[in-house]
Parts: structure tokens; sequence; C-alpha cells
């Protein structure tokens, strides 16, 4: 391996700590290296970089009104139980549509349902995938995640959407809490923190899809439950009504958004030329059709006023 591609590997992964980038030019960055150079530590960097981002999850929870996440928390959860039912069914559909195999396209399917690489990790043992279904299909999310970080900014202010319009567009509409997190945090701080409370309520539903694939496959796999999340809510409470904390909670907050950027520029390191040829166009075409369905349906909800916030 030579040895300036451990250089600049680890260049960029301290410049995206900085705080000099933004999330945006952190991802393309790390995509950049990922597509020329072999990566220097790729088994290595898989785990960390799972654990860097659910850290800095639970550091921006200290960024949060707890008040705010509350009433977040409950107008999206009717959304996301129809979201995610609907766009397991779509997928599914479409993945018969274009002659995808079934374990990809469940795969496929529960990613974009509910929370991308998290959903696909966990349900991917039950139902017994193999390390290449599993690659395709963690393949695909990250390919459209990696976009939805670039475009789903630019949309929002072409449509001028409010910050609340917004951060649940993008909770509902992105793969990956990651990219989530990212978009909203380019949009505004009422967009973050809506978006990341949604995405969060999501996310929870990996634990009855797992449940629930594990009784219809009738397997006794492990079920991962994502213990960040409710790290998540006890960080906010914490911010919301320890007197005094005021500080601490920022400047924890602050480490959870650099934490965030440094966490994109891994992922994009992960996608290499051999990755983008083992994903190939039939799954990558379900992928992409599911993510415009849901994207567009429930961009299309949010400006009509069926779904919202109120207050």
């Amino acid at each position: 391996m030579p040895a300036y591609a451990k250089i600049l590997f680890f260049a960029g992964l301290i410049l995206s700590f900085s705080g000099w980038i933004s999330p945006p030019v952190a991802l393309a960055l790390g995509i950049l290296f990922g597509l020329v150079l072999a990566h220097p530590f790729e088994k290595q960097t898989r785990k960390f970089t799972k654990l860097l981002l659910q850290a800095s999850v639970v550091a921006l929870g200290f960024g949060m009104n707890l008040q705010e996440v509350l009433k977040a928390g409950r107008s999206g959860f009717v959304y996301t139980a129809v979201g995610i039912s609907f766009a397991l069914a779509a997928g599914l559909a479409l993945g018969r549509l274009v002659r995808v195999p079934a374990t990809p396209s469940f795969l496929i399917s529960s990613g974009t349902a509910i929370c991308g690489g998290s959903a696909i990790a966990a349900v991917g043992p039950i139902v017994q995938a193999s390390p290449e279904e599993m690659s395709v299909a963690l393949g695909t999310v990250f390919i459209l995640n990696s976009v939805a970080l670039f475009i789903f900014p630019a949309i929002g202010t072409a449509l001028h959407l409010t910050e609340q319009q917004f951060g649940l567009w993008a909770a509902l509409a992105i793969h990956d809490t990651s990219s989530v997190v990212g978009a909203a945090t380019r949009y505004g701080a009422v967009a973050l923190v809506i978006a990341t409370t949604v995405k969060l309520a999501r996310a929870l539903w990996i634990v009855p899809l797992a449940l629930g694939t594990a009784a219809m496959r009738k397997t006794k796999s492990r079920v991962q439950i994502p213990w960040f999340i409710f790290l998540f809510c006890l960080a906010a409470v914490v911010n919301s009504y320890l007197p005094g904390s005021g500080g601490v909670t920022h400047s924890l907050s602050q480490l959870g958004k650099l934490g965030l950027t440094a966490t994109l520029f891994l992922i994009g390191t992960g996608i290499s030329r051999a990755a983008l040829r083992e994903v190939g166009w039939r799954p990558l075409l379900q992928g992409v059709l599911l993510w415009l369905l849901v994207g567009a349906g429930s961009l299309a909800l949010i400006r009509a006023g069926l779904i919202g916030f109120a207050g």
C-alpha cells in the first residue's frame, strides 16, 4: 500500500474533523479518495465509522430542546409508520418488476423504508444474506445517500421549503441518519431538530421489522437494538432540564457536528469503483425508483399541507 494513500486518508479525516469544511465537501473528498485510491484501512474503519456515527448522533442530542423533540416525535409517528409500510410494499413490488432477487430486494426495501445501512445490517443475518447480497444493498443505499446529501438542501431552497418542512422531508426520504443530519444541518437549526428526531424515531422500527422478519423466517437470530437512540433522548433531557449545563452541552453538540462531518468522509472512502461495479444496474434501478417514489411522494404531501407539524 503506497504511503501517500495513508497520508491522504489521515489528512482528509483530520480536515473533516477540524470544522474547516462542510459535511457535503467532506463526503465529496471521501468519495474522490475511494474512487481514485485503494483504501488503506477499509476493514479497520468499518466498525469505527459506525461507532463514530452513533457517538456523533448522541452528542447532537445535547443541542436539542426536549419540548421540541417530543413535539416532533409525536407528529412524526403516524407519518413514519405509514411511510415505512408504503416503502416496504412498494420496494418489494419494484424489485419483482425489475427482476431483482428476493433477498437483495428485501434488503434494499428495508434500508429505504427505515434506516439505510443500519436496517440492512439488522435484517441481513436474519434472511441469511450472503456477503455479496449485503454489499449490493449497502452499496445501493450509500450511493443514494451521497446524492441526497448534495441535492436535498438545493431542492428545499429552490422550492422555498420552511425548516419544518425540510426537516420532515429529509427524515422521511433520506436513508441513513448521517445523510439526514448532514442535509438538515445545512438547512438550519429547526430543520436539524425535526429531521434528527423523526429519523431516530424511524430507526426504532428496526426492532419490530427484525422481529417480524425472524418470525416469518422462523429463525432465532439475535436482534440488534439501536441503543444509541435512547442515549440521544437522554442527552436531550440533560440539555433541557439540567440547570447550568448550557456550556458543556453546547460544546458536546458542536463536537457531534464535527464527528458527523468526519463520519461522512469515512463513508465516502468506502465507495470504490469495485463497489459500484458490484451493485449492478438492476438493484440500483430498484433503489433509485423506490427512492424517487418515496422522496417525491412525501415532498408532494408536505407541500400540499397534508402532513406537517402543528403549531
